[in-house]
C-alpha cells in the first residue's frame, strides 16, 4: 500500500510563499506520473500541476503558472511544490497524488494552505 504524507501549509500572508512536501513510502521514480491538486470549500479537486515520469513533462493549470513549481528529490522520495505571490484565493486544501504504471491513484490526506493578512 502507497502512502503519501503532505506537510508545509499554514497561514501566510498575500504575496508570501510557501513550500508544500509530499513524502511517499516507496520510490516515487517507479510512479507514472506525480500531481498537486487543490481543493476549496464547495468546489470540484482541481489539478494545478503534474509531472510524467517517463518523459519528464510537466503540465501546470493557468491559475498557478508562474507562480508555483514542481519538483521532486527521488532519493528522499519527496514530491514538493514551491507556491509564491500567494493570494487569497490560492486557500484550499492542497492534495497530493500519485499515478502506478498500472493506473491506480494514490492520495495524500491533505494540508490546508490559508492565505490572509
Amino acid at each position: 500500500q502507497v502512502q503519501l504524507v503532505e506537510s508545509g501549509g499554514g497561514l501566510v500572508q498575500p504575496g508570501g510563499s510557501l513550500r508544500l512536501s509530499c513524502a511517499a513510502s516507496r520510490s516515487i521514480f517507479e510512479f507514472d506520473s506525480m500531481a498537486w491538486h487543490r481543493q476549496t470549500p464547495g468546489q470540484q479537486q482541481r489539478e494545478l500541476v503534474a509531472h510524467q515520469t517517463s518523459d519528464n513533462v510537466t503540465t501546470y493549470s493557468d491559475s498557478v503558472k508562474d507562480r508555483f513549481t514542481i519538483s521532486r528529490d527521488n532519493t528522499k522520495n519527496i514530491l514538493y511544490l514551491q507556491m509564491s505571490k500567494l493570494m487569497a484565493e490560492d486557500t484550499a486544501v492542497y492534495y497530493c497524488k500519485a499515478k502506478s504504471v498500472e493506473g491506480l491513484a494514490y492520495w495524500g490526506q491533505g494540508t490546508q494552505v490559508t492565505v490572509s493578512s
